[in-house]
């Protein structure tokens, strides 16, 4: 798509709120583990991670972190473009292999970016566990640029 072809980007708010549910699975966080090149036993040995303070197989903190960051990109560049300008993750407990989860997060300020119609956004997010009031595993605060010519 050309600069000329694309749409003039929508606003965001503050406020603007955006989720997706994952179900993790054991040979998922096993693959994904593998992929990253994380040799971790506590992501590929259901025996040895059974006797550590998770009680099983655990997600890999870069598997967690790449489906928070995915999100904001897959939400942003629905008839926009996007670039992700920084993140900062913190991984407050183990992910279980089987939990599902919500990742979620808030747009908290929104400004506009020199010489253009782009927007820098500054988002909180999380993903936490689906049950009510359950486990929050990860936080994470982000900067993305939307409707940038690239």
């Amino acid at each position: 798509m050309s600069d000329a072809a694309l749409p003039p980007s929508p606003p965001v708010a503050v406020g603007h709120r955006f989720s997706r549910e994952h179900q993790f699975t054991p040979e998922q966080v096993r693959a994904f583990s593998s992929a990253a090149g994380d040799t971790n036993p506590i992501h590929h040995d259901a025996a040895l991670a059974a006797g550590t303070r998770f009680g099983g197989l655990i997600a890999s903190g870069t598997h967690s972190a790449a489906l928070l960051l995915g999100l904001t990109a897959s939400h942003f560049s629905e008839g926009n473009t996007v670039v992700g300008l920084g993140f900062t993750v913190s991984f407050l407990q183990g992910v279980p292999a089987d939990a599902t989860v919500v990742s979620e997060w808030t747009v908290t300020a929104v400004r506009p970016h020199k010489g253009g119609p782009a927007q820098v956004v500054e988002m909180t997010g999380e993903m936490r566990d689906t049950r009510a009031g359950a486990t929050v595993y990860v936080r994470a605060t982000g900067q993305v640029l939307v409707g940038v010519r690239l």
